[in-house]
């Protein structure tokens, strides 16, 4: 960064409107959910890059973007990233999992199989860098990674939504393995999976309720506001 400032020309946006942004905002996100049932059909590599650039736009500690999007629309490193996938989440399921999780999981109807990751016709994979390397291979620190990668991930889910698309947060735990399958240095580590698509025909989701406002809102105003 030079350290040089440019002017902030945002345009004015009157109370009203501002509400009614927030409001139409709100109200496309509502109808967001995360999915596990993908068609094959393509999704141009264009959109994918566009949605990364979404992304990318996001805050970060000392604006150091702490980040590496890879993306995989090959279909056999998708199989590899699925047999790997599953292999660790089956041993999740199977013993890691505390039996409160599994109880608590059990109402989605998620198991340790997942063929999305072969379906859906991109995976993108959110890598967090813990440090950065200069030309010269020295270290750089980076600050507030995981915040500033989870910001980013956001972001990208979001970008999603409205394209049209969808996708799933996906961590098959431990997730080392992606790592080494896409080739990333030592320096960064897997912090999610996103398979992104179009839904299947018949797609179904888990009939959920999200929390009410009064139950994660409190508000602090001064007197008389």
């Amino acid at each position: 960064m030079s350290g040089r400032f440019v002017p902030f020309a945002a345009p004015h946006v009157p109370p009203d409107e501002a509400l009614a942004r927030a409001r139409a905002f709100r109200e496309q996100l509502a109808t967001r959910r995360s999915l596990r049932h993908f068609s094959d059909a393509p999704v141009e590599r264009a959109v994918i890059e566009e949605l990364v650039r979404a992304a990318a736009s996001a805050p970060s500690g000392a604006h150091k973007q702490p980040w590496t999007f890879v993306a995989v629309a090959d279909p056999a490193l998708k199989r590899r990233i699925r047999a790997a996938a599953e292999h660790e989440e089956k041993l999740s399921y199977g013993a890691r999992m505390s039996d409160e999780w599994r109880r608590d999981l059990a109402p989605l109807g998620t198991t340790w199989e997942k063929p999305f990751l072969e379906t859906a016709p991109w995976l993108v994979v959110l890598f967090k860098q813990e440090h950065g390397v200069a030309p010269d291979g020295t270290t750089r620190k980076h600050y507030y990674v995981n915040e500033s990668v989870g910001i980013a991930a956001g972001f990208l889910i979001a970008a999603v939504h409205a394209a049209g698309l969808v996708t799933l947060t996906h961590t098959p735990s431990p997730m080392g393995f992606l790592a080494e399958l896409l080739g990333r240095p030592r320096h960064e580590k897997a912090f999610l999976l996103l398979p992104i698509g179009h839904p299947a025909h018949d797609a179904e989701v888990p009939d959920l309720a999200r929390k009410p406002l009064d139950e994660v809102l409190i508000v602090h105003e001064a007197a008389g506001s």
